[in-house]
């Protein structure tokens, strides 16, 4: 990534985080020596091979902070997990996600550089996971006062496809796209995060049953109609449905359908794109939710024009094929990406894609498994990223008449959950955001240089 900027400060507003190295440096079974700070009174403990300089953003859930490697002499940027075994959800959202991120390498998709924790293996309860610095995310400058040029928004949505050509392709449905989960830093890079509620699509696996996809995914306003109408399962057109939004966001400048429950998100879309055809109704599997859209009374829609004043004929084109309401109309990624709006952009041996990620790897998702089990995945998954502790983890197991095998565990059985709780009730534990506070907010000044350097990097983009 590119060297850091000068911040713009506001006098009287930016407050400078308190971060304060405390206590002796330890050691943990990780041989990793750690050294602990204070940021904003709560505790951070990372490796001596980390100096940590601010924070920059907070949640509910944790503290990601900037930090400095000592060794690669690069900023990063540092997350807290904080209790990832309090419940099975968390557990297993944290497991997933990084399980996940451990096996995409693309450059619009964020990096893992590390995992750590600090104490013993049975005891650890705080994770924390490394990644690429990025400056911003894509809601803080949509929400800014900035102004926006075509070029900008080609050049964002054009990688938000590239991003998820490539997450489609290993067999990922992100199924949580907003504008807080498109990181940006001033070199125009745009990368996607948040898989925490992500799931695996294996077609070539039949024996492979995930879980009941679940109808709490991402906020609701970008929530696809097949998922507020309840289907049970859904396709990576869900994910298009949300680029379809955030794109609209983009334009102008607000969200387009800002629902304020369910059902209220559903007549939102209809108002706007009309009654979907009978054809369309038919599909819907929930016959409750069916029978109520037959109610309503027929309305043609608004034209995309209406809210989308300066928009052309061809963004207007593209803009309208993502946003379908039957999920069988909808533009796929590969055709959007041939779209002439994105014709400027587009080059597909630039354009990578992978081989579906290995289903072995996410047995913990239709097995009847505890926290303790979800404990020792994690522990494995963490020690890919310390490979002279896997191979004596490795070792070690060979000559344990006990080991540890994820698939002595029964399946679970058709409609079964893993646990008791509720996932659509649960708030969504990010790793690489801090929810509603988002990964980092920047003022207006901030927000200005950012966009000013990003349309550099648009017209170069474009000049070849």
């Amino acid at each position: 990534m590119g060297e850091q900027r000068h911040k713009c400060k506001s006098p009287g507003v930016h407050h400078e985080p308190e971060v304060q190295q405390s206590g002796a440096p330890s050691q943990n079974c990780l041989n990793l020596e750690f050294q602990e700070f204070k940021i904003n009174g709560a505790s951070y403990a990372v490796p001596s091979r980390y100096t940590v300089l601010d924070s920059i953003g907070e949640g509910a859930y944790g503290v990601v902070v900037s930090a400095q490697d000592e060794t690669t002499q690069e900023k990063v940027a540092i997350k807290k997990i904080e209790n990832a075994f309090e419940n099975m959800t968390f557990a297993r959202r944290a497991l997933r996600e990084l399980r996940i991120l451990r096996q995409l390498d693309h450059e619009n998709v964020i990096d893992v550089r590390s995992i750590f924790f600090a104490g013993s293996k049975n005891s650890f309860e705080d994770i924390y996971v490394v990644t690429t610095l990025m400056e911003t995310d894509l809601a803080n400058i949509i929400k800014s006062n900035q102004a926006l040029s075509d070029d900008h928004n080609l050049f964002f949505v054009y990688q938000i496809m590239r991003g998820m050509k490539y997450v489609h392709s290993a067999g990922v449905i992100h199924r949580d796209l907003k504008p807080r989960n498109l990181l940006v830093n001033g070199n125009c890079d745009l990368r996607i995060c948040d898989f925490g509620l992500a799931r695996m699509e294996f077609p070539q696996h039949l024996d492979f049953r995930d879980p009941p996809m679940t109808t709490y995914i991402c906020t609701r306003w970008y929530r696809a109609p097949e998922v507020l109408c309840n289907w049970t399962g859904y396709s990576k057109a869900i994910d298009v449905w949300s680029i379809g939004c955030i794109f609209a966001e983009m334009l102008g400048r607000k969200p387009l359908f800002k629902g304020c429950s369910t059902k209220h998100q559903l007549k939102v879309i209809i108002d706007f794109l009309g009654l979907p055809s009978s054809e369309a109704l038919e599909i819907i599997q929930d016959e409750k939710c069916r029978k109520w859209l037959e109610s309503l009374p027929p309305t043609q829609g608004q034209a995309f024009e209406t809210v989308c004043t300066k928009a052309d004929p061809p963004t207007l084109d593209f803009l309208s094929k993502m946003l379908k309401f039957d999920p069988a109309r909808r533009i796929t990624i590969d055709d959007a990406l041939t779209h002439e709006y994105l014709a400027q952009l587009h080059c597909p041996d630039d354009e990578p894609m992978r081989d579906l990620c290995n289903p072995e790897d996410f047995e913990f998702e239709r097995r009847k498994i505890d926290v303790r089990v979800l404990r020792e995945e994690l522990y494995i998954d963490i020690l890919k990223y310390h490979p002279d502790l896997l191979s004596r983890y490795n070792e070690e197991q060979k000559e344990n008449p006990n080991r540890f095998d994820i698939t002595q565990f029964r399946l679970l059985e058709p409609g079964e959950t893993l646990d008791s709780s509720d996932e659509e009730e649960e708030e969504d534990r990010s790793i690489t955001t801090c929810e509603d506070e988002g990964y980092q907010k920047v003022d207006s000044c901030e927000v200005s240089q950012l966009v000013s350097e990003i349309g550099s990097r648009v017209f170069e983009a474009l000049a070849c």
